[in-house]
């Protein structure tokens, strides 16, 4: 009866509460259903989120509630024992639903809280980079500012562009109302202000460089704040109520110029600078940014830098107008020099031929003269007359030498010669001299010395002949040895020839002469002077003989033939040896018989059968030649033109002897000659006969088709050894 009366219908007003407490356990319900929909969507949205089993258990819980409210709805009527099993068992789940997720809240807090200071944290770092970006814009907006101030100011070298473009560039771009430079005096004492921005004001002012805000400044390599009101800032008027603008100033390092001189820029020392004074405009709240100063700083460097390099510019200009100058000095007198060379060879050239001219005339009627039957007295005074012109030839030939040697157009030949021949030959033109000052004459040629070798024989034999020579000279008795050797590899290290370091090669020898004489000897210290030119032993003036080229020439030969030549004495009255070394080549054997020709001159004057030769002579001493070859037996006709010569010349003429220097151009003749005769048997044999001594001579006369070259003057003797070589070989081209 009890549970009838608990479902008895109730007042009316209890049935409004009931149904306004129906209505929102409904709503309840609805809204705990519909945020697990929200969390499911949320953790779908969402890849980050570390706690998604937590809103698992959350959803439950919340889900849990939902149904509670739900099943409440059953609970306003009567209802069976079901859905109060069913309450109960919802209400059971949510309470241990509800505890476990306050629980498990107790150890998300912390990592919650925890996340949210690195929320602070990366907030705060978020901010910093934010400034940090901000101080990057601003440094890229000061290097753009740099970049292009540096390309206006180093967009020209001089000197007074580049501080002027300077102020403009820095009053345009940091918008300052004034600007300017001071630069310091010849005297480094004063400040003088050279440079502004605005026109109007005053250049010239000076401040003393010692004042304390100028040294502040100087001692700093950075931008100093300065008071408008310091004598350095006082750049502009100030009237009425305007107050002057911020001021900055920043020194500028000058180039130290004790090594440029540079006109009139100042002679500063190593630490000296210049002061850049800006000020911002009069009258504003604005001031400087550290980004400015900066800015300021890194041109003032960038000044300094473009100062130096046009300083730097300047001096290179100034060397180079200098060096212009010089060169054109120089080339003036290169060509000066030239001229008076091609007026010296010229000269040598000409003297040369007219000088061999005569000589050769002297010399050929002095030989011939010699062979006629004369008075001792007379025979003395012709062999005078050939000793005489054979001494001015010499001379002549060691000039000319001389000049070729000084000038490099001297040129070593190199052919194979027989070297034992050449030491026979020097003794037998020594020995005639030696025996008539009753001198003891001895050559010793070394076993091993090549037969044959490759060399310039001629000049070879000009320095033995010189060295023998000189001990003849100069020795009034006792004896004269002549020794040649190879020089062994450690010879060289002889300490009397520290400079001289042959290389030894399979292909080439060195050969070692030693002339030894017991004659007047000489000082040691007057040594070195016997390889000057024109200079003589004064111990040795008392014989006048000689003009002091000889030991010079032969220096100079043994030289280009890449050795060295010394001379030993221990003092006067006891001899003298002269040695010399030369590098010689070493000839193939299929070459040892390809020999040229050397004019020898007989020891004897037996005389050489040339009855019935036909020879034309074209020259213009064509008499003297014309004695020589008619002393000698030979038919003779003499042409005094070229045209004649061509008009004579024949097929009985056996030899053609003419001078290249007469007339018609002489290697024409020769050439017209070949086309006269087609049949190269039927030709005479062309010889030049000239005192030209050039080397480009012998290889015009070559050139031509000519069978030899003879150079005068000519003796009977040269002219007898010269038809039978002629005659023997075809072919005859004396070294020149």
């Amino acid at each position: 009866m009890e549970s009838c009366n608990c479902i008895d219908p109730q007042v009316p007003a209890d049935d409004l509460l009931m149904k306004y407490q129906y209505i929102s356990d409904f709503f309840i319900a609805l809204a705990y259903f519909s945020i697990p929909l929200e969390l499911i969507y949320f953790v779908k949205k969402s890849a980050v989120f570390p706690y998604r089993w937590v809103l698992v258990q959350f959803g439950a819980f919340i889900v849990l509630c939902g149904a509670t409210h739900l099943i409440n709805l059953w609970t306003f009527r009567i209802h069976s024992r079901t859905v109060a099993v069913v309450m109960t068992t919802a209400k059971v789940l949510t309470a241990v639903v509800s505890c476990a997720t306050a629980l498990m809240l107790v150890h998300i807090i912390p990592d919650l809280l925890s996340v949210k200071t690195r929320e602070l944290f990366l907030k705060n770092k978020a901010a910093e980079l934010d400034r940090e970006m901000g101080l990057i814009r601003t440094q890229e907006e000061t290097g753009r500012h740099v970049r292009m101030l540096t390309h206006e100011i180093r967009s020209t070298l001089d000197r007074h562009t580049i501080l002027k473009t300077t102020l403009v560039e820095l009053g345009r771009t940091l918008a300052l109302e004034e600007c300017a430079l001071w630069m310091p005096t010849r005297t480094g004492l004063e400040l003088q202000l050279s440079y502004t921005l605005r026109q109007q004001n005053p250049v010239g002012y000076t401040v003393p460089i010692h004042l304390p805000v100028i040294n502040q400044v100087f001692s700093s390599n950075r931008a100093v704040k300065i008071s408008p009101n310091c004598p350095v800032a006082r750049l502009r008027p100030y009237a009425g109520k305007y107050m002057p603008g911020a001021v900055v100033a920043v020194r500028v390092p000058l180039l130290h110029l004790s090594n440029f001189q540079i006109y009139d820029w100042p002679e500063v020392s190593t630490r000296s600078y210049a002061l850049m004074v800006l000020m911002l405009p009069s009258d504003s709240a604005r001031q400087w940014h550290v980004h400015e100063l900066e800015l300021v700083e890194v041109v003032a460097d960038q000044v300094a830098v473009a100062l130096s390099h046009a300083a730097i510019l300047e001096e290179s200009m100034r060397a180079r107008d200098q060096l212009i100058e010089q060169n054109v000095a120089l080339d003036l007198a290169r060509r000066e020099a030239e001229t008076a060379i091609r007026a010296r060879n010229d000269f040598l050239a000409v003297m040369n031929h007219e000088m061999r001219t005569p000589m050769h005339a002297v010399i050929a009627l002095s030989s011939l003269l010699q062979e006629t039957d004369l008075t001792a007295e007379q025979r003395l005074m012709v062999e005078t007359i050939l000793k005489s012109s054979n001494l001015l030839a010499t001379l002549i030939n060691d000039v000319l030498d001389l000049s070729r040697l000084e000038d490099g157009s001297l040129q070593l030949e190199a052919a194979t010669f027989n070297l034992h021949s050449l030491f026979r030959e020097v003794l037998n033109l020594i020995k005639p001299v030696a025996s008539v000052k009753k001198l003891s004459l001895t050559s010793h040629v070394a076993s091993d010395l090549p037969m044959y070798a490759i060399g310039d024989e001629k000049r070879l034999m000009q320095t033995i002949l010189n060295v023998v020579g000189n001990a003849v000279k100069f020795s009034k008795e006792g004896c004269i040895s002549i020794t040649a050797f190879v020089a062994k590899p450690e010879s060289f290290r002889d300490a009397r020839i520290p400079d001289f370091l042959p290389v030894p090669s399979d292909n080439h020898f060195y050969l070692r002469v030693q002339v030894k004489d017991s004659g007047s000897g000489i000082n040691p210290q007057d040594i070195p002077k016997l390889f000057t030119k024109f200079a003589q032993n004064q111990s040795l003036t008392r014989n006048p003989a000689g003009s002091g080229l000889g030991l010079a020439i032969c220096r100079r030969f043994v030289n280009l033939m890449e050795g060295h030549i010394w001379v030993e004495s221990e003092g006067i009255g006891k001899g003298c040896t002269v040695t010399f070394i030369v590098k010689l080549g070493i000839p193939d054997r299929s070459n040892e018989f390809k020999l040229p020709f050397v004019p020898k001159v007989p020891g004897n004057h037996g005389s050489t059968n040339f009855a019935g030769l036909k020879v034309l002579v074209m020259d213009d001493n064509g008499t003297v030649t014309k004695g020589l070859l008619m002393h000698l037996g030979c038919d003779v006709t003499t042409a005094s033109s070229s045209e004649e010569c061509l008009r004579v010349v024949s097929l009985e003429h056996e030899v053609v002897f003419m001078d290249v220097c007469t007339g018609l151009d002489g290697y024409e003749l020769a050439v017209r000659i070949h086309e006269k005769f087609t049949k190269h048997q039927d030709r005479p044999l062309i010889v030049a006969l000239t005192g030209n001594t050039k080397k480009v001579t012998k290889e015009n006369c070559m050139r031509v088709g000519m069978d030899g070259l003879i150079l005068k003057p000519v003796s009977v003797d040269k002219m007898r050894g010269v038809l039978s070589e002629l005659l023997e070989r075809r072919v005859l081209f004396e070294s020149v």
